[in-house]
């Protein structure tokens, strides 16, 4: 009989995550050395995938990426920049997909090459999982525009796009490149996608660090009014605190049942389809830590003052806690797709044993295996008449 051959493989994966402004300045250096850091003498080949969103608000930016790209001799751009819509639907479409992966092809986009993703969480997670497919991985440096993405979504590993009416189905754990982050992007935001990344915020303050939170209680009118300073910090702080996360869980490729950094998100990813994706990641994650955290009110793991202060801190940032489609099992039990629904779906997404952060405190998450459905609905009717 032959005896199994046992084999462990070690992978280190190592990636910066900067902060500049005016990266596509022709005096900025940082795009130019990180796409030399690898220590290629070749001329680099680069695609640009751009986000449509950022454009209107940027009208700009092509030329100044051109000018850019023009004085660098070692950087060569295949073609002009591949322009996609932003938001949820870019997600929702394989086609985008499949046209980066055919300019892949078509330009020669080789492992030595580099996708360059400019924009949202949206096109950042769409233009990962194309780069991360072709070739079996091609570098991807993300370039994240808003506050969501720079503080979270942009510095991880994950990459997806959605499918079969769920979100991130098909996807990859791939590592950038690099990211680099242009707080001058953030100016252009509007208000309610400057206000829609802080949800991410509150939920990693709320998980591991109570300073943190207390950071954001205190600066809740600065950040809703836009007092860049204080978004910097809180951008930095967040960013540290996954990235943390990600290199010393012991699972940052997701093999077990857990995700801690979901904490809100099972009823979040739910509201976004069933609203259509009309509310923003960031507002429905709001939802979700407030429906999480009043969940644990409810069961007597979270003290009311914590619960307060929670909710008060996510309403003075100015987000709303409450949309019609949270109360559709309220309406219609069982009758409809509802929040509910999002507890199956999670655990499909957790490979079969549902798995959910809660709180017992401020900082203090710890998970559990189930959920009360009669607490669930409790809690929908009190942020209902919050």
């Amino acid at each position: 009989m032959l005896l199994p051959i046992n084999q462990t493989v070690q992978v280190n994966f190592n990636y910066q995550v900067t902060f500049t402004n005016g990266l596509f300045q022709v005096k900025n250096p940082l795009l130019k050395d990180t796409l030399h850091s690898s220590g290629d003498a070749r001329q680099t080949r680069i695609l640009c995938v751009i986000d449509e969103g950022l454009l209107q608000h940027n009208p700009g930016l092509i030329a100044e990426i051109n000018q850019y790209f023009d004085s660098q001799a070692s950087i060569f751009p295949v073609r002009d920049p591949f322009i996609v819509p932003g938001g949820e639907g870019v997600k929702n479409d394989i086609k985008y997909v499949n046209s980066i992966q055919e300019m892949v092809h078509q330009y020669g986009i080789d492992r030595h090459s580099f996708i360059l993703a400019i924009g949202g969480g949206a096109v950042l997670d769409m233009a990962g999982y194309a780069a991360a497919v072709s070739h079996r991985g091609v570098r991807l440096i993300r370039i994240p525009t808003t506050v969501l993405s720079q503080n979270d979504s942009a510095v991880g590993v994950k990459n997806g796009v959605n499918a079969y009416g769920k979100k991130n189905f098909l996807g990859s754990f791939a590592p950038p490149y690099a990211v680099l982050n242009d707080f001058d992007f953030l100016t252009t935001l509007s208000d309610r996608d400057w206000r829609s990344g802080m949800s991410e915020a509150v939920k990693v303050a709320l998980l591991k660090d109570p300073a943190f939170f207390c950071f954001l209680e205190e600066n809740a009118e600065k950040l809703k009014n836009r007092d860049m300073p204080a978004m910097q910090q809180l951008i930095y702080r967040c960013a540290e605190l996954h990235l943390n996360h990600i290199s010393t869980s012991g699972d940052p490729f997701e093999a077990g049942t857990s995700r801690p950094l979901d904490f809100g998100h099972w009823s979040a990813h739910k509201l976004e389809q069933l609203s259509d994706y009309k509310i923003r990641h960031g507002e429905a994650v709001a939802i979700g830590l407030a429906l999480d955290a009043t969940y644990a009110y409810h069961t007597n793991l979270l003290e009311k003052d914590e619960w307060d202060r929670i909710l008060n801190l996510l309403r003075n940032m100015g987000f709303t806690l409450f949309i019609p489609e949270l109360a559709l099992d309220l309406d219609e039990p069982g009758k409809q797709a509802s929040i509910i629904e999002g507890l199956n779906e999670f655990r499909e997404h957790l490979g079969g044993q549902l798995t959910i952060m809660l709180l017992e405190g401020i900082g203090k998450g710890f998970e559990t295996h189930s959920m009360d459905e009669g607490k669930i609905l409790q809690s929908i009717r009190t942020l209902k008449e919050f």
